[in-house]
Order: C-alpha cells, then structure tokens, then sequence
C-alpha cells in the first residue's frame, strides 16, 4: 500500500508541483490550503506524514503541529516542515514542536522527495522496543512515557527524545554536537545553549533522579559510568 502524504500549504503553485511529485512517486499526496480542510481529513483517514508549511492562514504551522503531538490520534504522525524561516532558532521551535526534518524555501523537489523516504523509512514499523533503564529512571519508547522514582513525568517531545538518546547511548560521553544532530535532525552550527538548556529542564523535572545526566566539562553529557 502507497504511502499516505497529507501537504498543508497555501502557495496554490507550490502545492500543485509537490502534489505533482509525489503522486509521480507512487505516493498517495492530497494537499490542503488551510487548517479546517487538513483536520477533517485527519479525521477521516490519518496520512503516513504531513509536509506542513508554517506560515497559514489561520492557524500557522507551528499551532498545527502542536496540536497534532497533543492528539493521540496524530501525535506519532511524522512531519516535515516548509518554510522560507531558515534562522537556527526558527528550525529548533519547530524541532522542538516535533517536527521530524525540516526543509527551507526554496527547495528541490528531489531533495524533498529524499528527506519524505529518509522520514517515513525512520517512522517504519517494527517491533515493540524495549524500556530503556537506568537507577530509578524508566523510559517506554512505545508508550512514550517516563517515570522516575516510580513516578510519571511529564516532558516535551524534545525532553523525551533527549533522554532516550542519553539512556540508548548509557556510559558513553555525547558531545552538543552529537546530539543536535541525533536529536533535532540538523548539523550544530553555532551557540551550544539549546541542549544545555533542555538539560538543565530535563535534570529539573526528573528531580533528584536527574543526578544520573553527568557534565562531561567542554565535551558534553553522559548517563552512566
């Protein structure tokens, strides 16, 4: 079975000519000018991704995306961004959001093509992964849930995606730059505050379990020994 590939965006010509690629790919691709249109049919029949444009009208992008990782029904729905935003801060709002990749105005139809295979490749079925352990800290990939000290605790999607490269990788020392590129999904160029300051949120709301997230100074963090 193709592929289901939702397109929210309101460039008339843009729309048509990713549409246009994708059914030329063997994907089945409908397209949305606005948000109304999008949720109905997300309601009717969920896609497989979404490419979704952050400047609408109505509700932007951004609210979009929100709201789909806030919904059980579309919250592991994978999506790709488009936006003519290119700024470092703008891609990690996305990212943050839970955006999976994200690809700037202009772009070429192949490179999108490959970022929509290399998305819905890393989103594939497989088997139920495992809880990832370690002290009194438990992570469910597949429920999506944490606990610490047996406690459930609530975190971002980037906060969630954080801790399990940490835990996966137990007793290794990742650098910033490591994990903005495993995490975020892009090359690290420039200030390192974005992962310490989901580190420093992420140590806060493990609480005294947030002790196992150790300081390598001038390299990076580890979980471990």
């Amino acid at each position: 079975m193709a592929a289901r590939v939702y397109l929210v965006e309101d460039d008339e010509s843009i729309r048509e000519l990713v549409l246009y690629a994708l059914a030329s790919s063997g994907y089945e691709a409908r397209g949305f000018e606005r948000a109304d249109a999008f949720w109905e049919a997300c309601d009717a029949l969920a896609p497989s991704l979404v490419l979704l444009d952050i400047m609408l009208p109505g509700d932007d992008g951004l609210a979009i995306l929100r709201r789909m990782k806030e919904s059980v029904r579309t919250a592991d729905i994978p999506v790709i961004m488009l936006t003519a935003r290119a700024t470092e801060y703008d891609k990690v709002k996305g990212l943050d959001a839970g955006a999976d990749d994200y690809v700037t105005k202009p772009f070429g139809v192949m490179e999108l093509l490959s970022r929509v295979r290399a998305v819905l490749r890393r989103a594939g079925p497989g088997e139920e992964p495992a809880p990832l352990l370690y002290g009194e800290v438990s992570l469910d990939p597949g429920r999506r849930a944490v606990t610490a000290a047996g406690e459930p605790v609530a975190l971002t999607y980037k906060e969630f995606e954080l801790l399990a490269f940490l835990l996966k990788n137990q007793g290794l020392v990742l650098t910033r730059e490591r994990i903005m590129e495993r995490v975020w999904g892009f090359d690290y160029e420039g200030e390192s505050r974005t992962v310490d300051m989901h580190i420093k949120s992420l140590r806060h709301k493990l609480g005294a379990c947030g002790e196992i997230i150790r300081t390598v100074r001038g390299v990076g963090y580890k979980i471990g020994e």
